[in-house]
């Protein structure tokens, strides 16, 4: 069939479609995410039998996502954005099912993979926003990324406050309470699987190659053949990245360095945090002798946790476009202070109000403020530390680097948990956060004295 000549008219309206499709997708497939995360290491803790195994949820999720990066990657790199969306999405639904199975046999490991399957969902919906921009221009980029963003925030909020309502979900079925939220969980997934399998087409990421290619080419120069797009799928890819190459950009460059140090110790000094405190919580409310295999956690403590991770969530995420404007008016370097000094100012909050479920809730709100500026700051001061070829390889290692860290903070926080409490963990964390405080003052030091010099 010969190729049909798409209008800049016709680009333009595939964009606003994709937009609005991956926003859609993203407030459906982020309930999954918000609801583990909140209930993950209480499960975890009632089907080993023991608190050590606490962060065990959530140190699976963010190796998931880690180790999903760039497969998940290279999936959309040969076949498009709508094929590497789709895996994604399906081993998170798969993840729910193995979540509800784990419940309603009370077998650890399905608990694992499940998390594990939710984790490659997660590593998907960062990749969404790139697929946001695929076919925006220059002056449109920020308003459609930061739509996908906040689409995140909707989903990701609503997951940890459908507990309860999920709970009687699970009941109505005839399942254990507790399962009930990941019937909602699989439910928004599955909703969020069919709109991307349906309504990504054309493929933004192929179709944004052929605008390119017929760019320098012969033909009307930004003019895209619709009916190329889908071959396109099936042609070979760039050379996938490299793990080495990216990392000797990192090191080549120290505000690179800079910038990997803010991203990595942030995201593990917020999941080191963040997933102990419904274990933490549950402590709380209804006393130590909570923690124990076979004890179920009250509705009123479901509530409670529910409401934490979901103002917790939405100060790393409804802030963004904020903390976008701040990188840009108040300084890259400058904006990695703030975010570590918010990072700080929550450990102290959260760990010395330890006792209060208010202070807490204070703290990780403050937590994921400090998350949002650190991450946002840190991305794009890494972007501009190194040269045009080795970008997206180092953006790559980037989030690698970020979720081990993260698995890292899930799996040490359990330990430092049982051993010296929540504000033990909380202190931890704090010292983490002074030295990435302390080298970017540095480094900002550093500068001036070189620009003054000069």
């Amino acid at each position: 069939m010969a190729p049909t000549v798409m209008s800049e008219q016709d680009v333009r309206r595939v964009q606003r479609r994709t937009v609005a499709l991956l926003a859609a997708a993203q407030v459906f497939g982020g309930i999954g995410t918000g609801a583990t995360v909140s209930i993950g290491s209480i499960l975890a803790v009632e089907l080993s039998g023991s608190s050590a195994w606490a962060g065990a949820v959530a140190t699976v999720m963010t190796l998931g996502a880690a180790l999903a990066a760039l497969p998940l990657a290279s999936l959309a790199e040969r076949r498009g954005r709508r094929m590497g969306q789709l895996a994604g999405l399906s081993a998170a639904l798969a993840g729910t099912v193995l979540m509800v199975l784990a419940v309603v046999t009370g077998i650890f490991g399905l608990l694992v993979l499940g998390a594990a399957g939710i984790g490659v969902g997660t590593a998907a919906s960062l990749q969404a926003r790139f697929a946001a921009v695929d076919l925006a221009d220059g002056e449109h980029r920020g308003r459609a990324l930061s739509t996908v963003v906040w689409a995140v925030t909707v989903g990701a909020v609503a997951g940890p406050n459908l507990i309860q309502p999920g709970t009687v979900v699970g009941a109505a079925l005839g399942l254990p309470p507790v399962a009930g939220p990941f019937v909602i969980s699989g439910a928004g997934l599955l909703v969020a699987t069919v709109l991307v399998w349906v309504g990504l087409r054309p493929d933004p990421l192929l179709l944004s190659r052929e605008l390119a290619a017929r760019a320098e080419g012969p033909a009307a120069p930004g003019v895209p053949q619709a009916g190329s797009v889908a071959a396109a799928a099936n042609q070979g890819s760039r050379p996938p990245g490299s793990l080495a190459r990216g990392m000797r950009a990192i090191r080549a460059s120290r505000m690179a360095l800079l910038a990997v140090a803010a991203v990595v110790a942030a995201h593990a000094v917020m999941v080191g945090v963040m997933s102990m405190t419904p274990l933490h919580l549950q402590h709380l409310v209804e006393g130590p002798g909570a923690s124990h295999a076979g004890h179920t956690a009250s509705g009123d403590v479901l509530v409670i946790i529910g409401f934490t991770i979901s103002l917790h969530i939405a100060g790393m995420f409804a802030l963004s476009p904020v903390m976008g404007w701040l990188t840009d008016k108040a300084g890259r370097t400058e904006t990695i202070m703030i975010g570590f000094a918010l990072l700080i100012a929550a450990v102290i909050v959260a760990g010395f109000g330890q006792g209060s479920t208010t202070a807490v809730a204070v703290g990780l709100v403050l937590l994921g403020m400090g998350w949002s500026a650190a991450t946002v700051s840190g991305s794009t001061l890494l972007a501009e530390s190194v040269g045009q070829d080795a970008k997206v390889v180092v953006q790559g290692v980037s989030d690698m680097l970020m979720g081990a860290a993260g698995a890292v903070g899930g799996a040490v926080s359990g330990l430092v948990l049982s051993w010296t409490g929540y504000l033990g963990l909380n202190m931890l964390g704090g010292v983490v956060g002074a030295c990435v405080l302390a080298a970017a003052f540095l480094t900002l030091v550093t500068r001036r004295r070189a620009s003054a010099a000069a």
